[in-house]
């Protein structure tokens, strides 16, 4: 049961990120991968707030795997951030580079935070 619904969710996951990603680039135009940093971002925040859910209101440990593994996790993609942060670097685009990096890892963060603090008030 489980297998099959994180099979399902991580499929659904890994869609969704494709289009958002493309979506966003295509719609910004900009050769920073902004697209990848809306889709973790957003990731980010969703996980946090299923986490506050789930501790604060009992939500079953089943669900928040198949939804928090499943589809946020091939929903997000640490891979393909650090290798637009590299593809940046090797392109001389240091500074965008850097910048990548940083708003990813601390935006990230404060986007968790976030949703877990919203996911422990409802």
């Amino acid at each position: 049961m489980i297998i099959g619904g994180l099979m399902m969710a991580g499929g659904a996951g890994a869609v969704l990120r494709y289009l958002i990603d493309h979506l966003v680039q295509r719609m910004t135009g900009s050769d920073v991968p902004v697209g990848i940093m809306v889709v973790n971002l957003t990731g980010s925040l969703v996980l946090g707030f299923l986490t506050g859910s789930a501790l604060h209101h009992g939500v079953s440990p089943l669900w928040l795997t198949v939804i928090g593994t499943g589809l946020i996790g091939s929903y997000t993609t640490f891979s393909s951030f650090m290798f637009d942060t590299v593809g940046l670097a090797e392109h001389d685009q240091w500074a965008w580079s850097v910048a990548n990096l940083v708003a990813n890892l601390v935006l990230g963060v404060g986007a968790a935070a976030l949703g877990l603090a919203l996911g422990s008030l409802t």
